[in-house]
């Protein structure tokens, strides 16, 4: 089964963000349920979700607590989530993946909590060039000058500034803690690469890019080490830095990650089900 967040206006309708991906697996034979996004968390979201032993969530980005209420939720209705709320934090938080995939991400060191001076002390231990800041499961990419790129990590006094920067970006969502990741020449747009049970079924641009995907990617050294995370659902993106590897920026959870408006929903649907 397919679970995909109603409208907002009109709940009696598919979110629109995700309409296309429910009437693809409609036309499939797979069963659609809406749910309430906002109430995900209220436990009235689920209460019109048939009984089903595999669910899929395709919607959008809930934190790991939310997912683990959600699971419940649905659980206490009789529906099984193929992603138990484990996976979804090992996927949806970088320190559930990074020590999988370090040797084809770049180096990273995490703090617990938003404490900046933890913040500091930690990017010193990079031992000196660039870094790229975030938290355990979003940046600030789009402030890439005032809260995300870190020029020197050694240069306590703008780490602390960009720290602060991001803190009020982030807000309410800031997540688990700081991470700072060693900043690293890339070249070319981002692939968005799709895997189901350690297998790499779809490949399709990134959103940002959906009109650009890159060519020649290589994905010999970074398939075993997915794999071996053994997780049911997710995206890896990947690019290739200017020495010609392909280095993997993100993992994420694949029912929350984002599906490219050039690509054929159809695709993913035939590989989930």
């Amino acid at each position: 089964m397919l679970l995909v967040p109603g409208d907002p206006l009109n709940p009696r309708r598919d979110d629109p963000h995700f309409a296309a991906q429910a009437a693809a697996a409609r036309s499939a034979g797979v069963p659609v349920a809406r749910v309430d996004h906002d109430a995900l968390t209220r436990g009235d979201a689920v209460l019109r979700v048939p009984a089903a032993d595999d669910a899929v969530y395709r919607g959008w980005m809930l934190s790991a607590d939310q997912y683990g209420d959600f699971a419940a939720g649905l659980e206490a209705c009789g529906v099984r989530l193929r992603t138990s709320a484990d996976e979804y934090r090992t996927a949806h938080e970088l320190p559930g993946w990074y020590e999988a995939l370090r040797p084809v991400t770049p180096e990273s060191v995490c703090t617990e909590g938003p404490d900046l001076a933890d913040l500091v002390k930690l990017a010193r231990g990079l031992g000196g060039g660039a870094g790229v800041l975030r938290d355990y499961v979003k940046s600030m990419k789009h402030y890439w000058s005032e809260a995300c790129y870190l020029p020197d990590v050694l240069d306590d006094a703008a780490v602390e500034r960009i720290g602060t920067r991001f803190l009020e970006l982030r807000d309410d969502a800031f997540t688990g803690g700081f991470v700072v990741r060693r900043f690293e020449e890339f070249t070319g747009a981002e692939a968005r690469t799709w895997w189901i049970g350690g297998r790499c079924v779809l490949t399709t641009p990134h959103p940002d890019t959906p009109d650009d995907l890159p060519t020649g990617l290589d994905l010999l050294e970074i398939e075993p080490l997915v794999a071996e995370l053994a997780l049911p659902f997710v995206t890896v993106d990947v690019i290739r830095r200017t020495d010609g590897a392909w280095r993997v920026v993100e993992l994420g959870d694949g029912q929350v990650s984002d599906w490219p408006a050039t690509a054929d929903p159809t695709t993913l649907v035939s590989a989930l089900f």
